[in-house]
């Protein structure tokens, strides 16, 4: 990452491993950080390394013209933002809202930051503390194009693999929880798998290479699966639902064999069963997402 030496100020609310880290590549980089967390021993080794620890939350946003949030939940983030200073300090920032939750938590960010005359960018952070600061570290971030401009320096100084989802708000919520759907999805199934290939002395090292190495092929699969879903392509099959099916049968007959938990095997089966008596068998697999989306009762 190339040193900015800008002295620009950035104030970072939050110092656990994620915000911590975050104010820590911020520093690297030549910015004027201050920081706040409700445990100030957190700041300490921010403050050694040149930090500035605000005497309070209303300060910290006070010192900086951008404000990051990353704190455990919007909840966590809300409660400090809407103490009577906090909120005052608020007006005529831009906070960007790095902390964890929901599309419509992200919205609700759009109505304190407004009601505040604080601009407003919503982000999702696509890696772990380790990964902050390089030029491939993932975040999704989503608000107002102007805000995003005025952001833009710093969050790619977080992350060069920024990408921006729009302007609306909910949007890097959105991008985030999905990604996490897919990834601890994956993550349950490897686990299981780990679990499978322990029974049978089967090195699980061996077993995350290869996945590993086969992820070009798996991506390809999912964003088949993606065309299909986004373009109603049900019928254009690869591999069906019926076929595909199968997969959950032999893992639950395994599992019984190994004496292995059978959870993840089962709940995979329950979704695919509903799916086949929906009458689904015949399309391509991607069709489950059919009998997951919200019914016409709850429209």
């Amino acid at each position: 990452m190339i040193m900015k030496n800008s002295k620009q100020k950035v104030t970072v609310i939050g110092l656990g491993d994620m915000g911590g880290k975050l104010a820590s590549v911020l520093l690297e980089n030549g910015y004027k950080v201050t920081v706040w967390n409700r445990d100030s021993k957190k700041a300490d080794a921010l403050v050694t390394a040149g930090a500035i620890l605000a005497a309070s939350a209303a300060d910290a946003i006070l010192s900086s013209p951008i404000l990051i949030m990353c704190v455990k939940d919007y909840d966590a983030s809300h409660s400090i933002l809407k103490t009577n200073d906090a909120f005052k300090a608020l007006n005529g920032r831009l906070l960007i809202e790095l902390s964890t939750g929901t599309p419509k938590k992200a919205r609700k960010g759009r109505e304190l930051a407004d009601a505040a005359g604080a601009g407003y960018l919503d982000g999702a952070i696509l890696a772990t503390p380790p990964q902050v600061g390089r030029p491939d570290t993932p975040v999704f971030i989503s608000g107002e194009n102007a805000a995003y401009q005025k952001a833009t320096t710093v969050m790619k100084t977080l992350a060069g693999g920024l990408q921006y989802m729009g302007d609306k708000d909910g949007n890097a919520a959105a991008w985030d929880l999905a990604f996490l759907s897919c990834l601890f999805g994956g993550m349950v199934g490897f686990y299981h798998g780990a679990a499978l290939l322990e029974s049978e002395n089967i090195s699980v090292e061996d077993y995350g290479n290869m996945m590993a190495a086969l992820a070009p092929v798996t991506g390809e699969m999912i964003k088949y699966e993606g065309k299909v879903i986004g373009n109603d392509l049900f019928t254009e099959v690869q591999s069906s639902l019926t076929t595909s099916s199968v997969t959950f049968k032999l893992l639950l007959e395994h599992a019984e064999e190994a004496g292995i938990a059978k959870d993840w095997p089962q709940f995979g089966m329950a979704l695919f069963q509903k799916a086949l008596n929906a009458g689904y068998g015949p399309e391509q697999v991607a069709t489950v997402v059919k009998v997951i989306r919200p019914s016409q009762e709850c429209i």
